[in-house]
């Protein structure tokens, strides 16, 4: 299943062992043109965080527009999956729990924020993270 960004959608978990799986519900942050091309789409979890609290979670405010019945938070732990995995569509975050997502991802992605540097000795050309390591080379 291919989705937009900010949808809700149900998975399995563990994503291991599919036989003994159960579903939970998780939000899509990557883009549709980057599910679509990579066949995997990245999400975060969705969970009611009953037993601990982190940082940077937000509480879903409108519950019924991401098809949710229980109170949930967005908890940013990031994990990729591929995309036949997604089972269902259940809903999509409403605008103001957008902003707040969109938020705190930019207060935890280094995005833009510290450009790579050249290492000392790097030769001219293509950037350190470009070239291959040696031992890609072997």
């Amino acid at each position: 299943m291919i989705c937009e960004p900010y949808a809700t959608v149900v998975v399995p978990f563990p994503f291991t062992d599919l036989a003994v799986a159960k579903k939970r519900p998780a939000l899509v942050l990557s883009a549709r043109a980057f599910n679509e091309s990579n066949a995997h789409t990245l999400l975060a979890m969705i969970t009611t965080a009953a037993r601990s609290h982190w940082p940077s979670d937000h509480a879903i405010e409108d519950l019924p527009a991401a098809g949710l019945r229980v109170p949930c938070v967005v908890r940013l732990k990031l994990f990729m999956l591929e995309n036949s995995l997604l089972e269902r569509r259940i809903g999509s975050l409403a605008d103001r729990d957008r902003q707040a997502v969109a938020g705190r991802l930019g207060g935890m992605l280094a995005l833009g924020v510290h450009p790579i540097q050249p290492k000392k000795g790097a030769s001219k050309g293509r950037p350190s993270s470009e070239r291959p390591l040696e031992a890609d080379l072997a």
